[in-house]
């Protein structure tokens, strides 16, 4: 029997927030896992304009960022654990994502540095995706390398994130991919109206379609490729962000309840024939987007406990962690395009 306590880390590309969750996983024949305490801390007003505009950062510049990032996590790991009963056995953290260019060989996530087992003391396991991408592969998504083990009673797993992905589990092999960007720009359309996000999706419901721009967006040529792919912060501003500003003459409601149809059409298209499908993500929130989802579905779309849909990915990056430190594959080539399955991670001790 192996058990592992982990605090896994996540920060995503919405810009919600640090998600910390302390979480036991246990083997006998199967793995289980318990979620025992969470918490979500918001990015101040200052972190999040510097991590919006990371991409634009010279090499110079993103390595300060870098730094200050990875002791601005330290701080926060080491006040969530000041209030746990018990340490956990190490930390296990995902970072945040400022580049993602796997074509080109490029992923960066920054807070991963040695000084975060430094400061905090604790043993960390890090930087998840520059292994894959290294070995050819897409550097995401690294998810599906946890549902396989915590999940398989689905028949496929969706993240409404920043971006939209799916894990397919009941194939020959794993197969997963992001779908399309979500809260990313749905976040970004709202924020000039003084909101963090569109609550309920109640703006987007009182808006009205743009058929062209629906149509726009539908056609972007990354829905026409095949797996594996992924998406980056660098294809919302080349791909998506020009046709937004094709449309500023129409109101911020009638743009997001148009790009709250495109994301049901794009994910309802991709879903099994066969359920159930689990459905985790801060868009789960949205019930404007949920409802057209199932509108548009064929099959069950379940929606989990609050803690599931809001640190699901956390858990997962704990998991990881736990697979890397037994030695055991934690990246699926089936799923990123890598040459082979491997095991992926870096290891820091204090």
């Amino acid at each position: 029997m192996v058990e592992k306590t982990v605090l896994g880390v996540m920060s995503g590309t919405s810009l919600d927030g640090v998600d910390l969750a302390m979480l036991h996983f246990e083997r006998k024949e199967v793995w289980k896992y318990s979620i025992l305490a969470t918490t979500t801390l918001a990015y101040p007003e200052e972190w999040v304009s510097r991590l919006r505009h990371a991409v634009d950062l010279s090499k110079q510049d993103l390595a300060v960022l870098d730094r200050d990032y990875t002791l601005y996590l330290a701080k926060i790991i080491q006040g969530f654990l000041a209030q746990q009963p018990q340490l956990p056995d190490f930390v296990s953290s995902h970072g945040h994502t400022v580049l993602h260019q796997p074509e080109k060989g490029i992923t960066y996530q920054i807070g991963n540095l040695p000084s975060l087992a430094e400061v905090t003391g604790q043993k960390v396991i890090c930087n998840f995706r520059v292994a894959d991408v290294a070995l050819g592969g897409q550097g995401a998504p690294l998810v599906p390398g946890g549902e396989v083990h915590l999940f398989s009673q689905y028949s496929a797993c969706v993240n409404l994130g920043g971006f939209a992905n799916i894990t397919l589990l009941n194939n020959t092999s794993v197969v997963a991919f992001d779908i399309c960007p979500v809260n990313i720009v749905m976040n970004a359309l709202v924020q000039p109206l003084g909101l963090a996000y569109d609550a309920n999706g109640e703006l987007a419901s009182s808006g009205q379609m743009i058929s062209e721009l629906l149509d726009q967006f539908n056609q972007l040529d990354f829905y026409k490729t095949t797996f594996p792919k992924s998406l980056g912060v660098e294809w919302v501003k080349a791909q998506v962000n020009p046709l937004l500003r094709q449309y500023e003459n129409r109101s911020t409601a009638d743009i997001l309840h148009t790009f709250c149809y495109h994301i049901a059409h794009q994910i309802a298209q991709l879903l099994p024939e066969n359920g159930p499908v689990l459905f985790t993500g801060g868009g789960c929130y949205n019930s404007f987007l949920i409802n057209l989802i199932k509108d548009h579905a064929r099959v069950e779309i379940v929606l989990p406990s609050k803690d599931l849909i809001e640190y699901k990915e956390a858990m997962i990056f704990g998991f990881l962690g736990v697979l890397k430190e037994l030695n055991q594959n934690n990246c699926l080539a089936s799923v990123t395009g890598a040459q082979f399955d491997h095991v992926s991670g870096e290891i820091f001790l204090p």
